[in-house]
């Protein structure tokens, strides 16, 4: 049989298809890579009890400590408008402020009522505090145990908080955003009031894997580029 010859723009042409291909390819593994980083970030809660723990896992943490509230003053039930560091966020409940040895924190005016921090600002995926039980004039009230609970777009993480202390810390980091942190007292005691001192709130440190999805997209698309421009 006679061989089959191809013409020369046939080659060419056939050449021009396959880096055509190639490069096609390369574009869609770089655009994976770098939506594969969306999968990694998924939203899940991770619980923190020390605050050591706590501030190894984000970065660039805000505290707001209410000293500028002072003590025994009755906020209302409207939203306050408050900072963490450069973070904003807002409090909700029937809030009284209380304290001890010129250290205010937060309580509320009925023993039932919730706490509510929400509508935090842009970036905030991790939140903490000191939680504990106070008496009917906001005082420190020892051996009490109150519930905190965490919501992301996964859901929530309920954590019970026993024989608290003004220093009891808990806090919770989510690789997605943070919607929402309730502080509550425990079962029908109803000389038991929630309190709350010195609310954290922070962006969380990107996982290992993260940081490799990213580097090999962003490697990708610079390959891409530098063979365009050659």
């Amino acid at each position: 049989m006679p061989g089959f010859v191809l013409a020369q723009d046939q080659i060419d042409s056939i050449r021009g298809s396959t880096v055509t291909f190639k490069n096609f390819s390369l574009r869609l593994v770089a655009a994976a890579a770098l939506l594969g980083l969306s999968g990694v970030s998924q939203a899940a809660l991770t619980v923190y009890t020390t605050e050591a723990s706590f501030n190894a896992a984000v970065m660039t943490p805000g505290t707001d400590t209410f000293d500028d509230l002072g003590t025994g003053n009755y906020l209302g039930t409207a939203p306050l408008s408050r900072t963490a560091g450069s973070y904003g966020y807002n409090v909700t409940s029937d809030i009284f402020t209380a304290g001890s040895g010129g250290d205010p924190w937060l309580s509320t005016n009925a023993a039932t009522d919730v706490i509510v921090f929400d509508n935090f600002g842009a970036g905030v995926k991790a939140a903490g505090g000191l939680f504990f039980g106070s008496n009917f004039n906001g005082q420190f009230l020892a051996g009490q145990s109150v519930k905190v609970v965490a919501t992301d777009a996964s859901g929530s993480s309920s954590q019970t908080l026993v024989n608290t202390t003004t220093s009891t810390f808990l806090g919770f980091v989510s690789t997605g955003a943070m919607i929402s942190l309730t502080v509550e007292s425990v079962g029908t005691n109803v000389d038991v009031w929630p309190a709350v001192n010195n609310i954290v709130l922070a962006s969380a440190v990107p996982e290992p894997e993260t940081y490799a999805l990213m580097l090999a997209g962003l490697g990708l698309v610079g390959f891409l580029a530098r063979r365009r421009r050659a």
